[in-house]
């Protein structure tokens, strides 16, 4: 069935889905990784059987590599996203960088001997490392602020993101333009929840039901819809579910609208009380 184009113009989906969207950095580079190993595939079945083995274990370890960068700079473009994140558990790309020179480390010596083993590898770990970094070494946002609270925050966080994520495979496995495009703005306004609760980890008291049960409940009904939606395209049922998406994201907006309006309120209080205390001391704000 022909689908209706969803672009820039469109009146249905306007522009709103790509406001703040980021070009990914995996990709580019990272493809590169994969493909640059594939002539030892040649080398392998070309060569006697202990150095078709040699060949091997050196292809395996740069394609691991490879897929271990490419998840590293997924990661860290969700800990930049975040203003408060754990450190990634496993570095990524640092142990890419090493695969890396040991893939090469394996290529050098089968084909050239010691000497340009060790050239190789440390030629190849150097070059990776200065192409992609490290990885985050040290928590984000929780300095100088309750660990404990942060770090309920970031599990919070991290669970709300893995219902986006999953909603956004539904979503394409529907695979209908408007409501990848819907979702997509469905998640924005979710998003600037998440982030405004990590600038204040009090919020997340208010917030928990958002970010757990309704924003679960909105990952169950978007796979349903799509299980629906690809067996029979009904339009009554992308209907309701738009509507839904619908009044699912005026609420979140409204509960983002409402933490901002307590912060603020918190700050004028604040604010008071430190004007009472600095005329208590006898200080006078309006001296220049």
């Amino acid at each position: 069935m022909a689908q209706r184009y969803g672009g820039k113009h469109s009146p249905e989906t306007g522009d709103s889905s790509y406001r703040g969207a980021r070009r990914t950095r995996a990709g580019g580079r990272v493809n590169l990784l994969f493909l640059a190993p594939l002539p030892m595939v040649w080398q392998a079945f070309t060569s006697p059987p202990a150095e078709m083995f040699m060949w091997l274990v050196a292809l395996g370890s740069m394609l691991l590599a490879a897929w271990l960068t490419r998840d590293g700079l997924i990661a860290q473009e969700a800990y930049d996203a975040r203003k408060v994140a754990r450190r990634p558990a496993v570095p990524r790309k640092i142990l890419g960088s090493l695969l890396t020179g040991a893939g090469l480390a394996v290529a050098g010596y089968v084909g050239f001997g010691l000497g340009s083993a060790v050239i190789f590898a440390v030629l190849g770990a150097v070059l990776h490392f200065a192409a992609f970094g490290a990885d985050p070494l040290k928590n984000k946002g929780m300095d100088g602020v309750d660990e404990f609270q942060t770090d309920r925050v970031a599990r919070a966080v991290e669970k709300a993101e893995e219902h986006l994520k999953a909603m956004t495979s539904a979503a394409h496995r529907a695979g209908d333009r408007q409501v990848e495009a819907r979702v997509e703005s469905f998640q924005m306004q979710v998003r600037e929840l998440l982030r405004t609760v990590e600038e204040d980890p009090r919020d997340l008291t208010g917030a928990r039901k958002f970010m757990g049960v309704y924003l679960k409940g909105a990952r169950d009904a978007c796979e349903k819809f799509a299980d629906v939606y690809t067996r029979a395209q009904s339009p009554d049922a992308k209907a309701d579910f738009m509507t839904l998406l619908s009044d699912l994201q005026a609420s979140f907006d409204a509960k983002t609208k409402h933490l901002l309006l307590d912060n603020h309120s918190d700050l004028t209080v604040e604010i008071e009380v430190l004007r009472d205390r600095l005329k208590q001391e006898g200080i006078r704000l309006d001296q220049s």
